[in-house]
């Protein structure tokens, strides 16, 4: 990796409070993530986890502060560009899967590609159709792609669900992934063998990865582990931050 390389994630000075007359719930002085790092952040349930990933994301924005994604600053956008952005640049994995049930499981896979051209460009140049590259992701995931396709998302087991929201995350090689307690629903052995996974998949796209969980077990497996109340000035993290 080069050491020059600009960060992928990168945060300064940053201050998010949910109401202007109320103390900030993160203060962090820097927070950078490196092109294809997987960084493993812990912090324990309400410690503001997911108000820090939302401000990744660009779905809220600081009070004080800058956020910039593969060079881009996040305010300088608008709010629809914000959007278009986040699709463009970024795979999402969330805890409860957020599959829209109505939905076939390839159109989930496919769903990013509808609204970002950047990444089905991704896809066609490397000479697949949007099918076959969600074939491959599906098998990729050990999913049988003419089993459960074109099934509707309600009739998969919830290990089936997580697989096909990551397959629908790397669709189109976004250079960062975000993972929300992916894990959070499975036994030990369950988590490893998803993690080994993912981290294989990503590989291949080449990939930065921001993992958040509460389970310290998991950390060993990343490049690098971080605990929020280390990055987070805040003295007291009371009350319902998440």
């Amino acid at each position: 990796m080069n050491a020059n390389a600009q960060p992928i994630v990168q945060l300064r000075d940053i201050q998010f409070a949910w109401h202007r007359n109320l103390s900030p719930v993160l203060s962090i002085e820097q927070f950078e993530l490196s092109r294809g790092e997987h960084v493993f952040l812990q912090g324990s349930s309400g410690s503001g986890k997911t108000t820090l990933l939302n401000l990744i994301a660009a779905v809220l924005l600081p009070q004080k502060g800058s956020v910039a994604i593969d060079g881009q600053p996040l305010a300088e956008l608008r709010r629809s560009k914000r959007d278009q952005f986040r699709v463009d640049h970024m795979g999402l994995v969330f805890q409860q899967f957020n599959l829209l049930p109505f939905l076939s499981v390839v159109e989930n896979v496919q769903l990013s590609c509808r609204f970002s051209p950047s990444r089905k460009r991704r896809v066609t140049q490397e000479g697949l159709t949007l099918d076959q590259e969600t074939d491959r992701l599906l098998s990729a995931m050990k999913l049988d792609p003419k089993e459960i396709k074109h099934k509707p998302t309600s009739e998969l087991s919830v290990g089936q669900q997580q697989r096909v929201a990551v397959a629908r995350a790397l669709i189109g090689r976004p250079p960062l992934i975000i993972a929300d307690e992916p894990t959070s629903s499975l036994d030990s052995d369950s988590r490893q063998a998803f993690l080994d996974l993912l981290f294989s998949e990503i590989e291949s796209a080449g990939s930065t990865l921001l993992f958040v969980s509460h389970d310290a077990a998991l950390a060993s497996s990343f490049d690098r582990r971080i605990d929020l109340k280390d990055i987070n000035r805040v003295a007291d993290l009371s009350g319902d931050l998440s």
